[in-house]
């Protein structure tokens, strides 16, 4: 077993979101206690069976996840882990695990997550042209804090453009932590791809990042304009957004970085970006 990436309030700073991607063996499984935080399993590749404990007046209960060969072949499902419960993951064929997780208050039921239920949206246009998985968002999914999505960006364009930031309590703002977790597409030979990421701050919290990314790479976001996430030509890009913050609403409220929050009105009339969907529940374009 693999955990390469495991991102905790503690190791992060902050206070409320965290990460953890694992990776198992054929026949292999792990126990977890999901303690304060909510947690999700969302397959990255491969299938499994995942068990969710829960106190001794309650009854454990089992989920089989289909999953999915990998991120850029469909929509997977999900499964949703309360806090305060023991939660086990076995997989019989081995794959990669994501777990976004959030320190919360309240006590939700564990649930399946179909694939079929999760909204795709198709956002932006032109080279900002991206989808948007939204499986765990507000209007999608219930959960007590935790925020979380995917998107999708074919190579060559931006995503998380204009840049935007979340770290203000005002009526249009939300303060939520986010982590971005990557993965890149191989290019035809099989060879590793890239991207990019930036993040930068204002004058009185200043913050300055532009990473080179490739698969398996977290960037941090506690606070600050983030955008654009660079898909270099040739190689589609994946990343996992996971979020989550203090406020008494679970909402998803940015404020766009009026620098470059023009771009949106250039988007009416565009034409769509023929690549998009890239992926669906039943699988990608050259799938179906």
């Amino acid at each position: 077993m693999n955990g390469a990436t495991h991102v905790t309030p503690e190791n992060a700073g902050w206070t409320y979101s965290g990460l953890r991607v694992l990776t198992l063996g054929p026949g292999e499984e792990i126990t977890l206690e999901t303690g304060e935080a909510e947690t999700l399993v969302l397959p990255l590749a491969g299938s499994c069976m995942v068990t969710v404990g829960v106190p001794a007046d309650e009854v454990a209960v089992t989920f089989d996840l289909r999953g999915r060969r990998d991120v850029f072949s469909w929509v997977t499902d999900f499964a949703y882990a309360p806090r305060d419960a023991t939660l086990m993951i076995f997989s019989r064929e081995g794959g990669r695990f994501a777990l976004p997780c959030a320190r919360c208050d309240n006590r939700l039921p564990p649930r399946y997550g179909p694939a079929d239920k999760v909204p795709v949206e198709l956002r932006g246009a032109g080279q900002a042209a991206r989808q948007v998985n939204n499986f765990c968002t507000p209007e999608a999914f219930e959960a007590d804090r935790l925020i979380a999505c995917e998107v999708l960006t074919p190579g060559g364009n931006w995503s998380s453009y204009p840049p935007h930031k979340h770290d203000e309590p005002t009526a249009t703002e939300a303060v939520l932590e986010e982590i971005y977790y990557f993965e890149v597409a191989a290019n035809p030979g099989g060879g590793p791809g890239m991207a990019y990421q930036r993040v930068y701050g204002t004058p009185d919290r200043p913050i300055d990042i532009l990473e080179e990314v490739r698969t398996g790479d977290t960037v941090l976001i506690p606070h600050g304009w983030h955008g654009p996430s660079m898909a270099v030509p040739g190689h589609d890009l994946y990343y996992l957004n996971v979020r989550a913050g203090p406020g008494a609403e679970r909402a998803w409220l940015i404020c766009d970085d009026p620098a470059h929050a023009w771009i949106r009105d250039t988007w009416l009339g565009q034409p769509a970006d023929p690549r998009l969907p890239m992926t669906s529940a039943a699988g990608c374009e050259g799938e179906r």
